[in-house]
């Protein structure tokens, strides 16, 4: 019986490279290492950062609703930013979009470190700050995405996807252990300090990146230029999917905001930094066995069960009897949740045409980045109201049933096929199979 979800090769059978990560972007592309190996410096520092940012405001004033303030701080940057930083990413070079937005977050962490070496430091810096570094990754965010396919073959997309998910999730595993020990052995400075550190050696990387051109566009980096990139979205029924069942897991099925209180009704207070970890588990063991990836077709309805998987897994979390069994959920959680986002990436890098990845990248940053902050608010209202678990098993149910539906409803996203849908095909002879560098 035909799998329905991908169609494998005699040759592609073989056990140790079905399992294993696929590594070929890295050997067949100078310029990916060195963007990977860039994202992983400058992650690594970033995660310090975004932990010592709400640790300070609570050693500063204590206040639980000024730390949790600091995600509305980024938001209307995010979203501003976002899609115009895409319109750029099709209007100038993108290698230099990337660099100024690298150099001006190394700045931005150097007030920070010196704010908090001032015998007070001021809290109001810290609310700006944080805007600010939304804003120029709002900015820079587009132009790494759109570097992609300049920069790796076709046929690697899901592969390189993999591999990117590989530097994050292990960003997202030792940041918060190394901020958690800068900020015990030291202070806050040395954390915002250690990120300075990480942007200069990215720089030192990002720099030797070979030219990236852009197609003459005229003026794109308007409204009218996002305008088309969000008609051209809208026209992409398979490619809206992706966006819509992303939106619908995060809004249902994100819950970080309420893992203290999960940790507490678990009666495991000291697991808080567990239930924070255990997703980027998960998400790291797909993205190092990531191999079959590759023979997946049906990227749609891959998505789609994978997410609808997430939902599922959340529930497994709000039942849970105990805090063992709830890590084990969660990790199954970031598990489908990762297969999600290398289907997704896939989708995005081999569809979308060249003039427009800039502004289709500022889209998949709205579409990733807002789910999860509507998300949070969501669980903890509805837990405010009710009970921790019933926010979680809601949501979870929520997510299942609302993901699958959206699946079945929309055909184009669902019967996606790379290998006959005609946007990727057109794509695929466009680029040829030569990665350009």
């Amino acid at each position: 019986m035909t799998d329905p979800v991908a169609e494998l090769h005699p040759e592609e059978m073989r056990p140790p490279r079905r399992w294993r990560v696929d590594t070929s972007p890295l050997r067949t592309s100078r310029n990916f290492r060195l963007l990977w190996s860039s994202g992983l410096v400058t992650y690594l520092g970033s995660i310090t950062t975004y932990v010592a940012l709400p640790f300070q405001i609570k050693e500063l004033t204590g206040s639980l609703t000024l730390a949790g303030l600091l995600s509305a701080a980024e938001l209307v940057p995010l979203i501003v930013f976002g899609l115009y930083g895409g319109a750029l990413a099709d209007a100038v070079d993108r290698r230099r979009m990337v660099v100024g937005c690298e150099l001006a977050m190394l700045l931005l962490a150097g007030v920070l470190s010196v704010n908090a070496l001032l015998p007070e430091p001021h809290v109001w810096p810290l609310f700006v700050i944080a805007g600010l570094f939304a804003t120029a990754d709002a900015l820079q965010r587009p132009s790494l995405d759109a570097m992609m396919a300049k920069v790796v073959r076709h046929d690697q997309m899901a592969a390189a996807s993999a591999l990117a998910s590989i530097r994050y999730e292990f960003g997202a595993i030792l940041g918060p252990a190394l901020a958690g020990l800068l900020l015990t052995v030291g202070d806050t400075w040395m954390a915002y300090g250690f990120d300075v550190v990480t942007y200069v050696g990215s720089l030192l990387i990002l720099v030797r990146v070979s030219h990236v051109s852009v197609p003459a566009e005229g003026d794109v980096a308007s409204l009218r230029g996002i305008t088309e990139g969000l008609r051209y979205a809208w026209g992409r029924k398979d490619l809206l999917g992706t966006y819509a069942v992303d939106v619908l897991a995060m809004v249902f099925g994100m819950t970080t905001a309420i893992f203290p209180f999960v940790a507490t009704t678990l009666d495991a207070p000291w697991a808080v930094g567990l239930l924070f970890a255990a997703p980027s588990v998960g998400s790291l063991l797909v993205s190092a066995t990531s191999g079959w990836t590759a023979h997946v077709h049906r990227h749609g309805l891959a998505i789609g069960i994978a997410a609808a998987s997430f939902g599922a897994a959340m529930v497994g979390v709000g039942v849970a009897p105990n805090i063992w069994v709830a890590l084990v959920a969660l990790s199954v959680a970031g598990g489908a949740d990762m297969v999600s986002a290398i289907f997704r990436s896939t989708v995005w890098n081999q569809t979308i045409p060249d003039e427009l990845r800039g502004r289709l990248a500022g889209v998949e940053l709205l579409s990733y980045s807002t789910g999860p902050v509507l998300g949070n608010a969501r669980a903890g209202l509805i837990a405010a109201g009710t009970s921790v678990r019933f926010a979680i098993i809601s949501g979870g149910l929520l997510c299942l049933v609302a993901t699958a539906t959206a699946t079945a409803c929309m055909r184009q996203f669902r019967t996606y096929d790379d290998r006959r849908n005609p946007h990727a095909v057109e794509q695929r002879r466009a680029r040829g199979a030569a990665a350009p560098s």
